[in-house]
Protein backbone atom coordinates (compact mmCIF):
# COMPACT_ATOMS: atom_id res chain seq x y z
CA UNK A 1 0.00 0.00 0.00
CA UNK A 2 2.80 2.37 0.86
CA UNK A 3 4.57 1.99 -2.51
CA UNK A 4 1.21 2.33 -4.08
CA UNK A 5 0.73 5.93 -2.63
CA UNK A 6 4.17 6.68 -2.88
CA UNK A 7 4.22 6.07 -6.71
CA UNK A 8 0.52 8.01 -6.80
CA UNK A 9 1.96 11.21 -5.25
CA UNK A 10 5.53 10.79 -7.71
CA UNK A 11 3.07 11.05 -11.11
CA UNK A 12 1.31 13.72 -9.17
CA UNK A 13 4.53 15.58 -8.56
CA UNK A 14 5.44 15.20 -11.95
CA UNK A 15 1.94 16.44 -13.31
CA UNK A 16 2.25 19.29 -11.47
CA UNK A 17 5.59 20.19 -11.85
CA UNK A 18 4.08 21.56 -15.59
CA UNK A 19 2.63 24.76 -13.90
CA UNK A 20 4.27 28.24 -15.52
CA UNK A 21 5.37 26.60 -18.57
CA UNK A 22 4.18 27.27 -21.80
CA UNK A 23 2.99 24.76 -24.22
CA UNK A 24 1.90 27.02 -27.43
CA UNK A 25 3.16 26.70 -30.82
CA UNK A 26 3.88 22.90 -30.35
CA UNK A 27 5.21 22.33 -33.85
CA UNK A 28 7.47 25.24 -33.90
CA UNK A 29 6.07 26.80 -36.98
CA UNK A 30 5.93 29.85 -35.43
CA UNK A 31 2.22 29.85 -34.39
CA UNK A 32 1.97 31.73 -31.36
CA UNK A 33 1.19 35.59 -32.38
CA UNK A 34 -2.02 37.62 -32.17
CA UNK A 35 -3.09 41.13 -34.14
CA UNK A 36 -4.13 44.49 -32.82
CA UNK A 37 -3.82 47.43 -35.09
CA UNK A 38 -3.15 49.29 -32.93
CA UNK A 39 -0.26 47.91 -31.20
CA UNK A 40 0.98 45.02 -33.35
CA UNK A 41 1.91 41.42 -33.06
CA UNK A 42 1.35 40.02 -29.50
CA UNK A 43 3.54 37.26 -28.43
CA UNK A 44 2.06 33.95 -26.72
CA UNK A 45 5.48 31.96 -26.65
CA UNK A 46 8.12 34.70 -25.88
CA UNK A 47 11.80 34.37 -25.89
CA UNK A 48 12.31 35.82 -22.25
CA UNK A 49 9.55 35.17 -19.56
CA UNK A 50 7.24 32.21 -19.16
CA UNK A 51 4.88 32.59 -22.18
CA UNK A 52 1.50 31.12 -22.03
CA UNK A 53 0.29 27.77 -20.46
CA UNK A 54 -3.31 26.92 -21.30
CA UNK A 55 -5.28 24.72 -18.99
CA UNK A 56 -9.12 23.04 -19.15
CA UNK A 57 -10.39 25.83 -17.03
CA UNK A 58 -7.72 28.43 -17.46
CA UNK A 59 -4.82 30.53 -18.88
CA UNK A 60 -2.12 31.63 -16.84
CA UNK A 61 1.64 33.40 -17.98
CA UNK A 62 2.35 36.31 -19.96
CA UNK A 63 2.00 37.49 -23.55
CA UNK A 64 4.94 40.32 -24.84
CA UNK A 65 3.81 43.03 -27.36
CA UNK A 66 6.56 44.86 -28.58
CA UNK A 67 4.62 47.85 -28.40
CA UNK A 68 2.98 47.73 -25.41
CA UNK A 69 5.06 45.49 -22.98
CA UNK A 70 3.67 42.23 -20.98
CA UNK A 71 -0.19 41.35 -20.89
CA UNK A 72 -0.49 38.66 -17.62
CA UNK A 73 -3.09 36.10 -18.17
CA UNK A 74 -3.55 35.69 -14.50
CA UNK A 75 -3.23 38.36 -12.36
CA UNK A 76 -3.19 37.52 -8.75
CA UNK A 77 -5.70 40.29 -7.44
CA UNK A 78 -8.74 39.98 -9.99
CA UNK A 79 -9.50 39.73 -13.00
CA UNK A 80 -7.89 36.16 -14.88
CA UNK A 81 -9.16 34.36 -18.42
CA UNK A 82 -10.95 31.66 -18.07
CA UNK A 83 -11.23 28.31 -20.22
CA UNK A 84 -14.82 26.58 -20.15
CA UNK A 85 -12.98 23.10 -20.92
CA UNK A 86 -14.81 23.72 -24.08
CA UNK A 87 -12.20 26.20 -25.32
CA UNK A 88 -14.44 28.91 -25.15
CA UNK A 89 -12.63 31.79 -23.60
CA UNK A 90 -13.46 34.59 -20.89
CA UNK A 91 -12.68 37.25 -18.18
CA UNK A 92 -9.80 39.72 -18.49
CA UNK A 93 -5.77 39.90 -18.71
CA UNK A 94 -4.25 42.42 -17.52
CA UNK A 95 -1.08 45.21 -19.37
CA UNK A 96 0.49 47.27 -16.85
CA UNK A 97 0.92 49.62 -19.89
CA UNK A 98 -2.91 48.94 -21.20
CA UNK A 99 -5.22 48.27 -18.82
CA UNK A 100 -8.00 45.37 -19.20
CA UNK A 101 -8.41 42.99 -22.08
CA UNK A 102 -11.97 41.36 -22.03
CA UNK A 103 -11.41 38.06 -23.95
CA UNK A 104 -15.14 37.59 -24.12
CA UNK A 105 -16.31 40.87 -25.88
CA UNK A 106 -19.42 41.82 -28.45
CA UNK A 107 -17.91 42.65 -31.45
CA UNK A 108 -20.36 44.70 -33.52
CA UNK A 109 -19.28 43.33 -37.29
CA UNK A 110 -20.30 39.89 -36.52
CA UNK A 111 -23.79 38.02 -36.38
CA UNK A 112 -25.50 37.37 -33.05
CA UNK A 113 -25.40 34.12 -33.61
CA UNK A 114 -21.83 34.06 -34.06
CA UNK A 115 -20.50 35.14 -30.33
CA UNK A 116 -16.88 36.88 -30.96
CA UNK A 117 -15.17 35.82 -27.87
CA UNK A 118 -11.76 34.31 -28.45
CA UNK A 119 -12.16 30.84 -28.76
CA UNK A 120 -9.52 27.34 -29.13
CA UNK A 121 -10.66 24.91 -31.66
CA UNK A 122 -10.05 21.43 -31.67
CA UNK A 123 -7.15 21.53 -33.47
CA UNK A 124 -5.50 24.02 -31.08
CA UNK A 125 -6.01 27.04 -33.34
CA UNK A 126 -7.22 30.42 -31.13
CA UNK A 127 -9.73 32.51 -32.90
CA UNK A 128 -11.91 35.48 -32.64
CA UNK A 129 -11.61 39.21 -30.98
CA UNK A 130 -10.40 40.40 -27.34
CA UNK A 131 -11.02 43.86 -26.84
CA UNK A 132 -9.03 46.68 -24.87
CA UNK A 133 -10.32 50.18 -24.25
CA UNK A 134 -7.21 51.62 -24.35
CA UNK A 135 -5.79 49.34 -27.66
CA UNK A 136 -8.94 48.35 -29.40
CA UNK A 137 -9.36 45.40 -31.01
CA UNK A 138 -7.41 42.17 -30.60
CA UNK A 139 -7.58 39.55 -33.87
CA UNK A 140 -6.85 35.68 -33.18
CA UNK A 141 -6.95 34.14 -37.20
CA UNK A 142 -7.33 30.43 -37.24
CA UNK A 143 -6.76 30.91 -40.91
CA UNK A 144 -3.66 32.19 -40.91
CA UNK A 145 -0.31 30.04 -40.01
CA UNK A 146 0.96 33.33 -37.58
CA UNK A 147 -2.20 32.87 -35.33
CA UNK A 148 -1.49 31.30 -31.91
CA UNK A 149 -2.07 27.80 -31.48
CA UNK A 150 -1.73 25.44 -28.41
CA UNK A 151 -0.53 22.05 -27.73
CA UNK A 152 -3.36 19.15 -27.73
CA UNK A 153 -2.94 15.88 -27.39
CA UNK A 154 -4.68 13.50 -30.02
CA UNK A 155 -4.90 11.09 -32.11
CA UNK A 156 -0.98 11.32 -33.74
CA UNK A 157 0.02 11.45 -29.83
CA UNK A 158 -2.03 8.24 -29.14
CA UNK A 159 -0.35 6.64 -31.59
CA UNK A 160 2.71 7.99 -31.12
CA UNK A 161 2.83 6.55 -27.26
CA UNK A 162 1.81 3.62 -28.34
CA UNK A 163 4.38 2.86 -30.73
CA UNK A 164 6.55 3.90 -27.89
CA UNK A 165 5.39 2.63 -25.36
CA UNK A 166 5.20 -1.04 -27.01
CA UNK A 167 8.71 -0.61 -27.71
CA UNK A 168 9.48 0.92 -24.31
CA UNK A 169 11.28 3.53 -25.85
CA UNK A 170 12.31 6.79 -23.86
CA UNK A 171 9.47 9.27 -25.40
CA UNK A 172 6.94 6.90 -23.31
CA UNK A 173 8.23 7.58 -20.15
CA UNK A 174 6.45 10.28 -19.00
CA UNK A 175 6.88 9.87 -15.07
CA UNK A 176 10.29 10.43 -15.64
CA UNK A 177 10.97 7.25 -13.64
CA UNK A 178 13.27 5.61 -16.16
CA UNK A 179 10.72 2.71 -16.69
CA UNK A 180 8.32 2.86 -19.43
CA UNK A 181 5.36 1.23 -17.40
CA UNK A 182 1.52 1.44 -16.47
CA UNK A 183 2.43 4.55 -14.42
CA UNK A 184 2.97 6.29 -17.99
CA UNK A 185 -0.24 4.58 -19.49
CA UNK A 186 -2.12 6.43 -16.31
CA UNK A 187 -0.64 9.24 -16.84
CA UNK A 188 -0.82 9.63 -21.18
CA UNK A 189 -5.13 8.87 -20.41
CA UNK A 190 -4.72 12.13 -17.92
CA UNK A 191 -4.01 14.41 -20.94
CA UNK A 192 -6.42 12.68 -23.51
CA UNK A 193 -8.28 15.33 -25.83
CA UNK A 194 -6.95 17.75 -23.38
CA UNK A 195 -3.49 20.35 -23.36
CA UNK A 196 -0.16 19.53 -23.52
CA UNK A 197 2.31 19.94 -20.58
CA UNK A 198 5.48 21.81 -21.70
CA UNK A 199 8.04 19.88 -23.83
CA UNK A 200 5.39 17.12 -24.55
CA UNK A 201 7.65 14.59 -26.98
CA UNK A 202 4.97 12.84 -28.43
CA UNK A 203 4.12 15.39 -31.53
Amino acid sequence: MQKIIITISIALLFICSFANAENIDPYETGAQYSWSENTGWLNFEPNTGSGVHVYSDRLEGFVWGENIGWINLSPATYGGVSNDGAGNLSGYAWGENVGWINFDPNYPLEPKNNPTRVRINADGKFSGWAWGENIGWIKFDSAQVHTAMVCIVGLDDLHNFATDWLTTAPAANLDGSGDVDTLDLGIFASYWLDYCPNNWGLK
